[in-house]
């Protein structure tokens, strides 16, 4: 359960040599289990070109995979999180990474749409086990600075995600399906941290007897909250769906209206995702600074003029807008995640795993519905309806002003 800023900051907390070493080596680790958990996860849209050629798999079918992996990635989250607010699951960190190491094994030697399927479900099973606990950790070992906290962890999975492409380019996609098995291997060194990350964790289950009981001090109503959370629900609908176009199809974009082979449409991903991962990690300390609501402004609404263009410039300018949109864009969510923790006092996982589970669903239905859309209008027109979504930004002016957003 979370503590909200103005107890934190009323709070004595000590601030010694002695603890910081401490903080920051918990919340590198969780940043580092992150980036694993990301970086196999990646490893889906990567071979999407070359499960498409494999087993003649439509647009449609490649959407519905990413489907399979996002619903059973967000359906569980919220669940694992309100369950564990109440009933903290050390064990569950490393447990969920054996479901990871199952699925991105089965990935190695499935023959089938259907084992397919199934292999990316668990994959997305060992991701809804992870995030809502991960996610406390961070926060626990944050010392009070919550959007730091919240951005390195979250800027793991980003260089994850970024990484992710570039290995698959390197060591799945010259030499066949059988090497996804070598991932594996990543999957055994993060069972190993999150073990000793757990440990950590129930030695300070304590923290949690502290948080009982606490009130919000927001000083709005239930009411308000709720539509304060809804317009955040809608802000995060509008990012992923716009995420998902890239995630999954910018390789598919890139090959067909600039005719690239499919290891330089992996490098211009790469560069994508990087910037994602640098504008994850800024987001959350300027949320610290001048606070959560202007970063949400910025990130969504800001980004449109950038998506707007895009689908109507070359191939320098597509690489160019494509890191601009990706930096932008990523700024919002460590901001949107700690921005609706402080709403929600003392519902730290559940509301990370709403989150996480929103950013998975709406990535996974996005990228199946785009999928369709591509099957039927083309892929360029999907990025070309893709550029207006982040004029929903605009909702951002309904979230409430407090002291700390």
């Amino acid at each position: 359960m979370a503590i909200s800023d103005t107890q934190v900051n009323t709070a004595s907390i000590p601030a010694t040599p002695q603890s910081s070493p401490l903080v920051m080596r918990i919340i590198g680790a969780v940043a580092l289990a992150h980036l694993i958990n990301d970086l196999i996860q990646a490893v889906l849209p990567s071979i999407y070109p070359m499960l498409k050629a494999s087993y003649g798999l439509t647009f449609t079918q490649v959407g519905l995979i990413t489907l399979t992996f996002q619903m059973t990635a967000s359906l569980l989250q919220p669940w694992v999180g309100y369950h564990t607010d109440r009933h903290p699951k050390p064990w569950l960190l490393p447990a969920g990474t054996v479901c990871t190491l199952i699925g991105i094994v089965m990935m190695s030697m499935v023959g089938s749409f259907a084992m397919i399927l199934l292999a990316a479900g668990l994959i997305g099973i060992g991701s809804s086990t992870f995030h809502p606990e991960a996610s406390r950790v961070a926060r626990l070992a944050s010392g009070g600075r919550y959007g730091l906290a919240q951005s390195t962890f979250q800027v793991g999975g980003n260089a994850g995600s970024a990484f992710g492409p570039l290995l698959a380019a390197a060591i799945i996609i010259p030499y066949g399906q059988g090497n996804v098995a070598w991932f594996g291997l990543f999957a055994l060194f993060a069972l190993f941290v999150l073990y000793r990350i757990s440990r950590w964790y129930a030695n300070h289950l304590n923290l949690f007897k502290l948080k009982q009981g606490q009130a919000a001090t927001h000083g709005l109503s239930k009411g308000r909250v709720l539509s304060a959370l809804a317009v955040l629900g809608l802000l995060v609908f509008s990012k992923y769906f716009y995420m998902a176009s890239f995630t999954s199809y910018f390789t598919f974009y890139l090959i067909e209206k600039f005719d690239l082979s499919v290891a330089s449409s992996q490098l211009h991903l790469f560069l994508f995702l990087g910037a994602v991962a640098a504008g994850t990690f800024f987001g959350g300390p300027i949320g610290d600074k001048v606070g959560r609501k202007a970063v949400i402004w910025f990130s969504i609404l800001g980004v449109a003029p950038f998506t707007l263009i895009l689908p109507h410039v070359d191939l320098l300018w597509t690489s160019i807008l494509s890191v601009v949109i990706g930096f932008i864009l990523a700024s919002a969510f460590s901001a949107i995640v700690v921005y609706a923790q402080e709403l929600v006092p003392g519902n730290v996982g559940m509301i990370a795993g709403v989150f996480f589970g929103l950013m998975f669903g709406f990535g996974g239905i996005g990228a199946a519905l785009l999928g369709h859309l591509a099957d039927i209008r083309g892929i360029e027109y999907v990025y070309w309806l893709c550029s207006f979504l982040p004029l929903f930004g605009v909702l951002a002016i309904f979230l409430p002003k407090s002291r700390k957003n």
